[in-house]
């Protein structure tokens, strides 16, 4: 699995349709119709880079099944749509 930066996991996340929201982390959560779903993920700026087993923890946390999801995900080869009906196939979001 590739190991990521978190700027480039954060960028990917907003292309995607999560929002940040600030607390004393910083929450991504994904936004659908206007509004926030149960999907959600945390970035740690402390770190310098993100290797496998951070990589699959974001990946279950973002109801992803395959290394190859999240890496096209965070690659962005999966477009926002693309994600929504991979959500929707898997009755995460209507």
């Amino acid at each position: 699995m590739a190991v990521f930066k978190p700027r480039d996991i954060e960028k990917a996340l907003l292309a995607k349709g999560f929002k940040v929201e600030q607390t004393h982390h910083e929450y991504f959560w994904f936004y659908y119709n206007g509004k926030r779903t149960h999907i959600k993920t945390r970035i740690s700026h402390g770190k310098k880079e993100y290797g496998p087993n951070l990589i699959s923890a974001i990946k279950k946390q973002l109801k992803l099944q395959s290394k190859q999801q999240i890496e096209d995900l965070l690659n962005c080869p999966m477009s926002e749509e693309d994600y929504i009906e991979l959500l929707r196939s898997n009755g995460e979001v209507d």
